[in-house]
């Protein structure tokens, strides 16, 4: 008898405080996939400390997230920024720590973004989606560059029914979000996300998916303020067929019944 996989998700901050049906389209997936899904408590992964240089707060905060995840066969992040935090700089915050290097190797040894995990250690090669609109997609710099995670959601978005992928001229180059650098750079974060949002626009498609919120948010508000017609979502959302959800920059429904006289 095959076990299923145990599964903690890593929800991120962006999610849970942003956008949580991320979150609840990663559930969908992971469970389609056999996988049994945990969400322990958790916080920060502890990247923007340690992207600031504040080793010793990314530190104890990493410490919170080894404890909590250790239990699990895998940890799935719906964000190759998180996911790269746990599996590459976890290793470096506690190397020569013969008490947290051990653990932290070994939780970073299990850590996968979602469609990474979804393509490469289940094997999934069909999703239970529809999509009719031509769709084009951002490899953010922490997903294609420290993960290498690049044809996974493609081949998982080439399974959806209805979904047409365009790819964009610099699918590749950075968006200008970084975490803190569209703070502290605001001038060339803004140059750098108007050449992206350009072009996505230029791409014809009608959607822009990705698998990194930060990136998302950043691209949907230029686009947003270029008064460009195109719907921005997080790539799991559209492979658990959830949309629904208004699309990131658009008011909610909520929203929109308050704003009616």
């Amino acid at each position: 008898m095959v076990l299923p996989k145990r599964v903690g998700l890593l929800v991120t901050c962006l999610v849970d405080l942003i956008r949580p049906s991320v979150g609840f389209a990663a559930v969908r997936l992971l469970e389609e996939a056999g996988c049994t899904v945990d969400v322990p408590s958790q916080t920060c992964c502890g990247q923007p400390a340690f992207n600031a240089g504040d080793r010793s707060t990314a530190r104890r905060i990493a410490e919170q997230v080894i404890v909590a995840f250790e239990p699990f066969d895998y940890v799935v992040v719906p964000s190759g920024s998180c996911a790269g935090q746990v599996r590459l700089h976890y290793p470096e915050l506690f190397q020569g720590d013969p008490a947290w290097q051990p653990r932290a190797d070994a939780v970073a040894a299990k850590t996968f973004e979602l469609t990474q995990f979804l393509v490469d250690v289940c094997g999934v090669d069909a999703v239970a989606a529809r999509c009719d609109a031509t769709v084009t997609y951002h490899d953010s710099c922490s997903s294609l560059r420290e993960l290498g995670v690049r044809d996974q959601p493609r081949a998982l978005l080439a399974r959806v029914d209805g979904l047409t992928l365009a790819e964009s001229v610099d699918t590749d180059v950075c968006c200008g979000f970084g975490g803190t650098f569209c703070v502290k750079y605001p001038e060339i974060s803004d140059r750098m996300v108007g050449k992206k949002a350009a072009a996505v626009t230029a791409s014809g498609a009608g959607m822009l998916l990705a698998a990194d919120l930060g990136c998302l948010i950043n691209i949907a508000g230029k686009l947003l303020r270029d008064g460009a017609p195109v719907e921005v979502r997080h790539v799991a959302e559209v492979l658990a067929g959830d949309l629904d959800t208004p699309p990131l920059g658009a008011p909610s429904p909520s929203s929109r019944e308050k704003a009616t006289p």
